[in-house]
């Protein structure tokens, strides 16, 4: 098998086109108690993350906003509650189940106009070349079937001088904070998983996905080889968490 044909799934190493399948199962099981655990694992915390995200979206008026990954909604919720005027905001997500709680969590916090959903999947998005405005995918990237893939088919939807925002957990620099970080990851993560969502096989895929995921400089570089300009990133708790900030060229 080339290399270019193999994904990593947590700790596996399998052919990309049975990764899709494995990750949509991921998240078909744990979607009903998706935001519970999130909200336990960070304490809280992830939301002022994804805050701090869409914040450096810098959203204008009359815009078309992607929120890919959108998992649950939570971004897309931020982004909906003020989003400019003649702006629209896409909602895409490749699991239906999260999507749905998604859409169904705008809807009773009175998100209706403005917002539209979608399934599908980031290798293959369904807009138009130069379509897009604003990019932003919150912790979804370590998911994707094929990272490069995704950031081209990124590329060729945005317009020249568009912006993308990605959040994702990274590369912890601290040493200290790195061996802290990793037996609370190990130890913490699985456990509350087979506690509060009965799943701990989802959640060890969590901690292990975060463990493969490419670090900082290599996020930029396979940013910059799809064409993307302009790239900063900013490290929270040094690195647990990172945003990265780059421009369609």
């Amino acid at each position: 098998m080339k290399k270019e044909d193999i994904g990593i799934f947590g700790e596996e190493r399998i052919p990309k086109k049975e990764k899709y399948g494995k990750v949509d199962a991921v998240f078909e099981t744990v979607a009903e108690r998706y935001d519970l655990m999130n909200d336990l694992m960070s304490l809280g915390i992830h939301r002022l993350w994804k805050r701090y995200a869409v914040e450096l979206l810098d959203l204008g008026k009359d815009q078309v906003v992607l929120d890919l990954a959108s998992g649950t909604g939570d971004i897309s919720k931020i982004i909906g509650a003020s989003l400019p005027k003649g702006s629209h905001l896409f909602s895409c997500d490749p699991n239906f189940r999260m999507l749905s709680i998604g859409r169904d969590k705008g809807i009773d916090s009175g998100l209706i106009g403005g917002i539209s959903h979608i399934c599908a999947r980031a290798e293959s998005l369904p807009f138009a070349d130069f379509s897009v405005d604003r990019g932003i995918i919150g912790f979804g990237l370590r998911n994707f079937t094929d990272i490069k893939s995704s950031l081209d088919e990124l590329h060729r939807i945005l317009d020249i001088g568009s912006r993308l925002v990605i959040l994702e957990f990274s590369t912890v620099e601290s040493p200290l904070l790195s061996k802290l970080y990793n037996l609370y990851s190990r130890n913490v993560i699985p456990t509350l998983g087979s506690i509060v969502a009965k799943d701990k096989a989802s959640y060890q895929y969590l901690v292990d996905s975060i463990k493969n995921h490419p670090d900082q400089e290599s996020i930029k570089k396979m940013m910059e080889e799809a064409g993307f300009g302009r790239i900063e990133y900013f490290n929270i708790l040094s690195g647990i968490v990172t945003i990265h900030v780059g421009f369609r060229l």
